[in-house]
């Protein structure tokens, strides 16, 4: 039996709630949606649906962290002597950096433990000032994961190899797909800047790590504390040489101060130290391998100061902070160790220098 055209014609409720969405913006009484920049609300896209009191509490909240930061901020400054107040003070750039390498030497020579704690605590500190920069870029990273991930990476090389930084890798992958997932805000850069943090302070420390414990005490000591006066070397030679005949930009618009002569002489003062390493006990490398091994340790310790200056260039900072009077952060004085240590554990393994299992 046929329905009526009374029946036919008559919407069903279903079709009336389908007819309703599909009203335009202006009849159904919604907001437009914004094309234009120029007219767009201010303050980020999230806060685009917020009335103007929850925008206003919320400013006036971001506000008033930021006014206890400044707060901390200038208390330790007050107690801080007039000596320490002046960054360009060479007095305080030394006293600073014996400081630093009393305290490196004595805990890479003083054992295993001592060593992986330093190195936890650096790239703790290294992390923080990372996530620091990139958050005034505009970049919302996970820090108390990045920097959690960061202190363990060196720790779980230690206790399990490779595979204890492949479980803490994991570990941070997932945290941070739930975080993404549950966290409204967090955009996929987010994820991957906390992702990439952690691993650019953490897991490329543990080159270090793996350089120790594969020679027999004090030699792994005594390895390790080369490839750091190897990157020291390079750094003061680079700079030695760069600021009295220094004439070919580097790249000028990532590092206008380093050249092409300060960088052949940061070279050579890394391939230096690489052949000393060749008298270390346990170590079995020739000349040639060590000067090849130098130069492009050499070379990454470079690339990893390049690319640390470009994250600060491009997140409007001079130094990453100031926990080193006179030098700015520590992610400043450890940007060149970070490829280096990785780099160089790679070439002992790889060319047979030092006996690694890597599972």
């Amino acid at each position: 039996m046929s329905a009526s055209p009374d029946e036919v014609s008559a919407p069903s409720e279903e079709r009336t709630h389908l007819l309703d969405r599909l009203q335009p913006d202006e009849e159904r009484d919604l907001p437009p949606v914004v094309c234009d920049a120029e007219s767009a609300p201010e303050g980020p896209p999230w806060h685009y649906d917020l009335s103007d009191e929850e925008r206003a509490a919320r400013e006036e909240k971001r506000e008033t962290r930021q006014e206890k930061r400044d707060r901390l901020k200038q208390k330790a400054l007050n107690k801080t002597p007039d000596k320490l107040r002046n960054p360009s003070d060479l007095q305080v750039r030394f006293r600073t950096g014996v400081i630093y390498t009393a305290a490196t030497v004595i805990c890479v020579l003083a054992g295993n433990i001592p060593m992986v704690l330093m190195l936890m605590v650096v790239a703790g500190i290294c992390a923080g000032e990372f996530f620091y920069m990139l958050r005034s870029d505009a970049k919302l990273p996970n820090e108390m994961l990045g920097i959690i991930a960061a202190v363990l990476y060196p720790l779980s090389v230690y206790i399990a190899g490779l595979v204890g930084a492949m479980l803490v890798s994991l570990a941070l992958l997932l945290a941070l797909l739930v975080w993404y997932v549950f966290w409204l805000r967090a955009r996929i850069p987010d994820v991957g800047v906390s992702f990439f943090g952690a691993a650019y302070t953490g897991l490329l420390l543990c080159g270090l790590v793996i350089i120790r414990v594969s020679l027999p005490a004090p030699w792994g000591g005594a390895c390790v504390l080369l490839l750091f006066l190897s990157v020291w070397a390079n750094d003061a030679f680079a700079y030695l040489v760069g600021s009295k005949i220094g004439r070919h930009k580097l790249a000028p618009r990532t590092s206008p101060k380093k050249s092409w002569e300060g960088f052949i002489a940061g070279l050579v003062g890394s391939v230096i130290f690489w052949c000393l390493m060749t008298l270390v006990p346990g170590i079995t490398m020739a000349i040639p391998q060590a000067i090849v091994f130098g130069i492009i340790s050499g070379c990454m310790g470079v690339l990893g100061d390049l690319a640390e200056s470009r994250i600060k260039r491009n997140s409007g900072f001079k130094d990453s902070g100031t926990i080193m009077p006179g030098h700015g952060g520590l992610l400043d004085r450890s940007d060149s160790l970070f490829l280096t240590s990785i780099t160089a554990a790679i070439l002992l393994i790889a060319g047979g220098c030092i006996p690694y299992a890597l599972f």
